[in-house]
C-alpha cells in the first residue's frame, strides 16, 4: 500500500508566515492629536471656569447738545462656562502560559507582550477619537434592527446615523440604553461583548441578549451609569445650534450666544453654496476681524462629494508627449478657502469647520499607566485570594474637550451620503 500523505502529516514542519497581517483598521486619531497638541489647562477636582464676554453694553443713541440729557449708561455682559474632566481606563489581560508560548521567535511569529505594549496606547487613542465624535450623552451607535440568531447572541444593525458601528470596537464592552437615556437595558447591568464586528453592513454582535432591545435603542461604553449618562463633551456637543439643555452650564434656549452656525443640507448632496453659507454665518455672527483660520472636517464620502463637483468642471489639455492620465485631485483640497481634513471616524452626513485656536483640554491627569508605588503590572488573584497566572495592565485619563467660542464654528449637516457608503 502506497504511503499517502495522512501517514506524513506528523513528521511534516509546519510553515507559519512570520509577517502579521492586521485585518482590523488602527487608525491615528486625527482630530485628537490637533487638541491634544494644544496647551492643556491642568486642573483640580473642582470645574474650571471659562470667563465669556456676551454682550457688548452701553447704551448708544442721539441725545441734544444744547442743554439735553446724556442719560445713564451700561457696560460689557460676562458670563461663565463651567466645565469639570470624565475619567478613561483601557485594560489589557493575558494569562502567563500565552506568555510564556510567545516570547521566543522560535515559538511564535509575534512576541504577546510586547505586541500587547506596543497595540494598547494606539488603540486608546483610537477609542478616545470615537469619543471626541460624541455629543456629551457617551451614546456610539443607535439600534435600527435587531436579529437574535441564537439563544444566547444579540445581531444588531445600526443605520439610523451617519456613524454606523464606526465608534464601536471589536472586543469591547457596551451597555445597551433605552431610547430615552433612562437606564441600562443589560441584564444587572452587566456589559456585553462586542464579538462579531461587519463594518460594511454596520452589524455587530453581542455575547449575549439584552431584554427589550429595540429600534432607537443606544450602545454606550461601559462604565456609564444611570439616566442621561454624562460622557465627553465632543464636537457634536460643542458644535450645534440646538435649543434644547445646556452648555457648560449655560441654557442653550436663553443663550443662543454659544449656539454653533448651522447649515441644513436636508438629504441634499454637498454644493458649493452650503460652504460658504457656512463660513458667512460665523463672520455675521462675529464680524471679519474676528474670524480664525478654519479647518474643514469630514468623512472621505464627502471628499469624494466634493471631488465630484471639481470633476464636473475640469478639462484636460492632452499634450502631444505621452501623459499619464488622473482624473483625481490631490490631497490638497480646500473647501471655501479652509484646508479639508479627512477623517473616516467623522459623521458621514456632516462637514464640521472648527478653528483650532478655540479649543482645548481640560486635565486632571494625562495619558498614561496606571502605577502604584511604580508597579504598572498587576498580578490577578484566584478564587482562593492567592495569586492568579494572569496579569493586567491599564491606561488612563481624566480630561475633556472644550470649546470657548461656539459661533466661531460652523457645520452642514444631514448631508447626503454617496452610493456605496
Amino acid at each position: 500500500m502506497a504511503v499517502g500523505g495522512t501517514q506524513l502529516l506528523s513528521v511534516e514542519m509546519e510553515k507559519v508566515r512570520k509577517k502579521l497581517s492586521m485585518l482590523y483598521e488602527l487608525e491615528k486619531a486625527k482630530f485628537f492629536s490637533t487638541v491634544e497638541k494644544k496647551d492643556v489647562e491642568v486642573i483640580s477636582e473642582r470645574d474650571m471656569r471659562i470667563p465669556l464676554a456676551i454682550g457688548p453694553g452701553g447704551y448708544f443713541g442721539y441725545y441734544n447738545p444744547d442743554g439735553g440729557d446724556l442719560g445713564i449708561g451700561d457696560g460689557q455682559t460676562y458670563d461663565k462656562a463651567v466645565i469639570n474632566t470624565n475619567h478613561f481606563k483601557h485594560a489589557i489581560q493575558w494569562n502567563t502560559k500565552a506568555q510564556w508560548g510567545t516570547d521566543d521567535s522560535r515559538k511564535s511569529v509575534v512576541n504577546l507582550f510586547k505586541e500587547l505594549m506596543a497595540k494598547a496606547m494606539p488603540e486608546f487613542r483610537r477609542q478616545t477619537e470615537a469619543q471626541c465624535m460624541t455629543a456629551g450623552n457617551g451614546i456610539l451607535a443607535t439600534v435600527t434592527s435587531l436579529a437574535t440568531t441564537t439563544l444566547t447572541n444579540d445581531t444588531i444593525t445600526c443605520t439610523t446615523d451617519g456613524y454606523g458601528i464606526k465608534l464601536l470596537r471589536k472586543g469591547q464592552r457596551v451597555l445597551v440604553y433605552d431610547a430615552g437615556l433612562a437606564a441600562p437595558l443589560n441584564t444587572a447591568g452587566t456589559p456585553a461583548k462586542i464579538i462579531a464586528y461587519d463594518l460594511v453592513n454596520k452589524k455587530i454582535q453581542l455575547d449575549a441578549t439584552v431584554p427589550t432591545i429595540a429600534p432607537g435603542c443606544f450602545i454606550l461604553p461601559e462604565g456609564l451609569s444611570g439616566a442621561n449618562p454624562v460622557g465627553l463633551f465632543g464636537v457634536p456637543y460643542h458644535v450645534q445650534n440646538s435649543t434644547v439643555g445646556n452648555w457648560l452650564g449655560l441654557p442653550r434656549a436663553t443663550t443662543p450666544e454659544v449656539q454653533a452656525n448651522r447649515v441644513n443640507a436636508a438629504a441634499a448632496a454637498l454644493a458649493p453654496a452650503f460652504a460658504r453659507r457656512a463660513i458667512n454665518a460665523i463672520g455675521d455672527r462675529l464680524g471679519m476681524d474676528n474670524k480664525t483660520p478654519l479647518t474643514a472636517w469630514m468623512h472621505p464620502c464627502q471628499v469624494q462629494a466634493y471631488e465630484a463637483l471639481g470633476q464636473l468642471v475640469s478639462v484636460i489639455n492632452k499634450e502631444a508627449s505621452e501623459q499619464g492620465l488622473n482624473l483625481f485631485f490631490s490631497e490638497n483640497m480646500r473647501l471655501a478657502g479652509a484646508p479639508i481634513s479627512p477623517n473616516f471616524v467623522w459623521n458621514k452626513t456632516r462637514i464640521d469647520f472648527l478653528t483650532n485656536d478655540h479649543w482645548g483640554r481640560a486635565e486632571l491627569t494625562p495619558i498614561d499607566y496606571y502605577t502604584v508605588e511604580g508597579r504598572k503590572i498587576f498580578e490577578m488573584r484566584g478564587q482562593s485570594g492567592g495569586v492568579a497566572t494572569s496579569q493586567v495592565f491599564y491606561i488612563v485619563a481624566s480630561w475633556n474637550l472644550f470649546c470657548d467660542c461656539p459661533p466661531a464654528q460652523a457645520y452642514i449637516d444631514n448631508l447626503l451620503v454617496p452610493t456605496g457608503y
